[in-house]
């Protein structure tokens, strides 16, 4: 069944308010990636510290690092305060994006998948889907606005991922 948009209703300022959630996500998902460009190696220690658990893989790997992590909780931070967020949801968008990408890893790790490997849906549902919930009742999202912002992230990311690798501010193609 195909939706016909001239039938869904938005309340005022929402559609607005979900743009602004998919720029803050997208600061906080691309403030890791831009740093390692610009800086390569420098300052890139490991949040996991090289540690390995039972299963012996690490932690979460050596490619999540505290300068990404501090970078992202900065820049989605500063983002939502220059949008007219606040400083607040910025930096509880950065974080629990942060905690969802860290999440996605951790789980990575136990299937024994090496970093930056792809792992479609657990690759970007829990980076969007996490600071959602976590700012939901201060920006009062409903489900279906949840569901929207995680598909729009989701699908841009699927999309979007193999133009970045061309312009080389991507890795990988995924």
């Amino acid at each position: 069944m195909l939706l016909n948009y001239a039938t869904v209703k938005i309340p005022d300022g929402l559609d607005m308010l979900i743009l602004e959630l998919l720029i803050l996500l997208a600061l906080s998902n691309g403030a890791p990636v831009i740093m390692t460009i610009i800086l390569e190696d420098r300052f890139a220690w490991p949040i996991d510290a090289g540690v390995r658990l039972f299963d012996g893989q690490p932690l979460f790997g050596s490619s999540k690092t505290i300068r990404g992590l501090v970078f992202s909780i900065v820049i989605t931070t500063l983002g939502a305060s220059l949008m007219g967020l606040g400083w607040k949801i910025g930096f509880v968008v950065g974080s629990a994006s942060m905690a969802g990408d860290l999440f996605s890893s951790f789980i990575k790790r136990r299937f024994k998948m090496p970093a930056s490997s792809r792992a479609v849906g657990l690759d970007q549902i829990p980076e969007s889907l996490f600071p959602l919930l976590a700012c939901q009742q201060m920006l009062d999202l409903g489900v279906k606005d949840i569901l929207a912002v995680v598909l729009i992230f989701f699908i841009s990311s699927v999309v979007l991922s193999p133009v970045f690798h061309k312009l080389n501010i991507r890795k990988h193609p995924y």
